[in-house]
């Protein structure tokens, strides 16, 4: 298996399995984890969170890969991480991340997404890797930008009927 499951000193990033719809569930039906997505309704029901387990579980080779952030210390799921779109050819990928309010602030997520970048380039041999951030998101900004990502380009994400302008970040290898 090629996307193996992670550590760091506070957390286990382990993969998505099918065990995880009610945490799916819980965590994206969360109207302040919602708030900043726009591309698909918040979760409604169990068979949506499976769905989306389901995209994330397609057999390997395949390009894109979800982590549940669990903490060692307490054992409680708190956020989930990963790939939605890895380009080999170009050797780019774009990274996803949320984490249950309680959690924010603390530098788990910066925690996570750094283990998720030394997989990336070391084991998916990427140069590039990419975070489409809502402009009026400014945690998700600080995090990466404390990472090292440089805002590189922007666009509008069309969603209800409405466009919501984003800015790209990129970091480079």
């Amino acid at each position: 298996m090629f996307f193996c499951e992670l550590g760091t000193d506070r957390l286990f990033l382990k993969n998505i399995g099918k065990t995880d719809g009610e945490f799916i569930l819980s965590q994206f039906s969360d109207p302040e984890i919602t708030r900043y997505l726009f591309d698909a309704e918040p979760l409604k029901t169990l068979n949506e969170a499976d769905e989306i387990i389901d995209f994330y579980l397609q057999p390997e080779p395949r390009n894109q890969h979800r982590w549940i952030l669990k903490d060692k210390q307490t054992g409680i799921l708190i956020g989930t991480c990963g790939f939605h779109y890895w380009n080999k050819d170009q050797s780019t990928v774009e990274i996803g991340y949320d984490l249950k309010v309680a959690f924010q602030g603390n530098g788990y997520m910066n925690e996570a997404l750094r283990a998720i970048i030394e997989f990336a380039k070391n084991r998916m041999k990427v140069k590039t890797i990419n975070a489409c951030v809502y402009i009026k998101n400014a945690p998700s900004i600080r995090t990466v930008e404390k990472l090292g990502f440089i805002k590189s380009s922007s666009k509008n994400e069309h969603f209800r009927g409405e466009d919501y302008p984003h800015h790209i970040y990129t970091l480079t290898f």
